[in-house]
């Protein structure tokens, strides 16, 4: 069985004094959770502190994004070395906020897995439709591009440590969240296409979901069978409901 994972994505959100308070929070109320692998992913700016204040607990922490390149001239931008030396396990990378406000590709996103897997950093990779594809009918046809593209360029050997986030764009930030119906069918084409390339790892990889998860309704969510666990946004910054998600998770596996 896949170890159910919950990664809190904080976004550009926190302040020191903010920060602090949340992670004893959070640390505090989930000490004696066993069964989930549990990740915040704060700003850069905030990493040293997070990892600090983590330090001795079970709480991993992530980044947001990452740099395709290792170093240069690439002002404000981050390298997985970097990451790296500030014990970041995970990365977010082809969020939807990215691809629509920083315009990346996934050509781009399949070089940003790249690095992080070269780097032993576990790449998160988020996919997903908008409404008007969902509406359309496209939404197996535009994950299946945004997976393919990381695959033909990385090989399917590089999932072999990576999560796959599905993430409707129609979702994120509105309210709306898929049906546990309508998640679990996209979780199981994912994969599925995955299998077609390599079965072992399609059956291992985490595939989980993203779309104004709350702790209402991550139980039913979590419940289906190709779903393990959630990239929670807004929640993730409310401490007990980021700990009644992490808790009702728990409770499934």
């Amino acid at each position: 069985m896949r170890q159910p994972l919950i990664i809190g994505n904080w976004k550009m959100n926190g302040s020191l004094t903010e920060n602090e308070k949340l992670l004893n929070t959070i640390s505090t109320s989930l000490i004696t959770i066993e069964g989930i692998e549990i990740v915040v992913c704060p700003p850069s700016l905030y990493m040293a502190q997070v990892k600090q204040q983590l330090s001795k607990t079970k709480i991993k922490h992530g980044a947001q994004n990452v740099s395709e390149f290792q170093s240069g001239a690439y002002t404000g931008e981050i390298s997985t070395s970097m990451l790296g030396e500030l014990g970041c396990c995970f990365v977010l990378l082809g969020h939807s906020e990215r691809r629509a406000l920083y315009h990346e590709n996934d050509a781009q996103i399949a070089d940003k897995f790249s690095a992080a897997v070269k780097a032993n950093i576990r790449p998160v990779l988020c996919v997903g439709e908008t409404l008007s594809q969902r509406q359309c009918g496209e939404t197996f046809s535009v994950i299946a591009k945004q997976i393919k593209t990381v695959i033909e360029q990385v090989g399917i050997e590089a999932f072999a440590q990576a999560v796959v986030a599905y993430e409707p764009v129609w979702a994120i930030g509105t309210g709306e969240t898929a049906t546990p119906e309508q998640a679990q069918a996209v979780h199981a084409n994912i994969r599925h296409q995955l299998a077609e390339y390599d079965v072992n790892i399609a059956n291992r990889i985490h595939i989980i979901y993203g779309g104004s998860v709350n702790a209402s309704n991550a139980q039913a969510l979590f419940m289906q069978q190709d779903i393990d666990g959630g990239l929670v946004g807004g929640a993730s910054l409310n401490s007990d409901e980021f700990v009644k998600i992490c808790q009702a998770t728990n409770e499934i596996f």
